[in-house]
């Protein structure tokens, strides 16, 4: 398909300059994503004290990990089909406010059932602001520095799960269990008015949109597009989002991505989920245990320097996969060896750099390979299927536990996922190659 018929405007923003604009899109997604993590690893950091709070074992909290994890995945499946169609910017305030105020709630929970009630809304509101953010950040960023600029927001959700985990270290001995998640509330509450003053809705919506304010025509005059663009010359979803998925060669690749989403998000929920538990149960207090389990992110905040660029300039198919693989060494390390602090940290550091960071890079992926017309719905769906991996890892983890099985080697099972997810990464190679954009003649169909 020839790229000489792509339309001007579609041709402006796939080309569009990084100025102002696009950095101040770039950072509110970020900041979107820094409360997803924070949220993500509050339930994981305060269960160690809540084991002695209400004289539960740790396996027991299994439910509220796996409510976490299924309101993820509803949240990411409903957002595509909303993100794609409706637009972005709802999206996440919609998703922000669910979120924010469902973490309030779980700060008062005195029962284990209104916990996971509570964390099943969390998860619900993490689940749509995942997709909705990286999407925007991609409608603004130019096709060369696409999947770096979304991973460098996607960032954010590592940062966030590390700002947990040290704030735990510190919130825990002098204000107990219920601190972290009224942070987790009231941060993405106000976040929800910057993004309503500040954060423009996706050009390619504002460009067929009728009636624009001049701020928003302003906006797209900055990107050089003219307003009143018809839907035939945009690239926005004119069909179901869903069954483009599987039409137009992405098949092969959206099953992929499905398969790479599934054993990463495992990992990734293991590790959230279980290592602070484990470290707990290994004789570090909670403080400790928080702050060491969040050397993880800490690492996976520093793959976004090199990571997002390789996968720009050599694909994921060798990139990724290759920092998939690394991730095996460090996960085993973990569950074969008993190691000083010190030392311990330092794994736990790279783990989180090439499983968390691999994870991040995936998202960027995604974003990357997927057309606008179908962004929201690729990366909402791919994480929503993945989710079903973040499902599996609290009860695999709980049942490994409850087994009798020394602590560390639950994430033996680690070790086979990140192996499957380096092997489907290297086959996107045969996903063959398509237009990125949809022409004119091809929208009217």
């Amino acid at each position: 398909m020839a790229e000489a018929m792509i339309s001007g405007a579609e041709d402006a923003l796939e080309n569009q300059r990084i100025g102002g604009l696009q950095m101040r899109v770039a950072a509110l997604c970020a900041l979107v994503q820094i409360c997803d993590g924070y949220d993500i690893n509050s339930v994981g950091v305060t269960v160690p004290q809540l084991t002695h709070a209400w004289g539960l074992p740790g396996p027991a909290f299994t439910t509220a990990f796996l409510w976490s994890s299924i309101g993820i995945m509803v949240g990411a499946l409903s957002a595509g089909p909303i993100g794609d169609r409706v637009g972005r910017k709802p999206l996440l305030l919609a998703s922000l406010t669910i979120f924010g105020l469902a973490s309030l709630a779980s700060a008062f929970a005195d029962s284990l059932l209104f916990l996971t009630v509570a964390r099943f809304f969390t998860g619900l509101g993490i689940g749509g602001a995942f997709p909705g953010a990286a999407t925007l950040t991609g409608d603004y960023a130019p096709r060369r520095y696409r999947a770096t600029m979304i991973m460098a927001t996607f960032t954010g959700a590592p940062v966030g799960g590390f700002i947990c985990g040290q704030l735990a270290g510190v919130l825990l001995p002098s204000f107990g269990w219920p601190s972290v998640y009224i942070v987790g509330g009231i941060v993405p509450l106000l976040l929800v008015v910057a993004l309503a003053l500040w954060l423009p809705e996706s050009p390619r919506f504002l460009a067929t949109k009728g009636n624009l304010t001049p701020r928003e025509t302003a906006l797209l005059q900055r990107l050089d597009i003219r307003p009143g663009q018809s839907a035939a010359t945009i690239d926005v979803a004119s069909g179901n989002p869903i069954k483009m998925l599987f039409g137009e060669g992405y098949a092969l690749q959206t099953v992929l991505l499905w398969v790479i989403f599934f054993c990463s998000l495992m990992n990734l929920f293991l590790f959230a989920y279980w290592l602070p538990e484990v470290l707990h149960l290994g004789g570090m207090t909670p403080a400790e245990a928080a702050r060491a389990s969040s050397y993880s992110d800490l690492g996976a905040i520093f793959a976004v320097i090199y990571l997002g660029l390789l996968i720009d300039r050599h694909g994921p198919e060798r990139a990724l996969a290759l920092h998939y693989a690394a991730g095996i060494v460090f996960i085993g390390a973990i569950a074969l060896f008993a190691m000083p602090y010190l030392l311990l940290s330092v794994v736990i550091f790279f783990s989180g750099m090439t499983i968390i960071g691999s994870q991040t890079g995936a998202n960027a992926t995604a974003g990357k390979l997927y057309p606008a017309r179908m962004r929201t719905s690729g990366i909402g769906w791919a994480l929503g299927i993945g989710r079903l991996g973040g499902i599996a890892a609290p009860v695999l983890g709980g049942w490994l536990l409850a087994t009798g099985m020394r602590p560390p080697q639950i994430f033996l099972s680690a070790c086979g996922f990140a192996l499957v997810a380096a092997v489907a990464t290297a086959l996107l190679v045969f996903r063959g190659q398509r237009a990125e954009v949809l022409t004119p003649r091809e929208a009217a169909e």
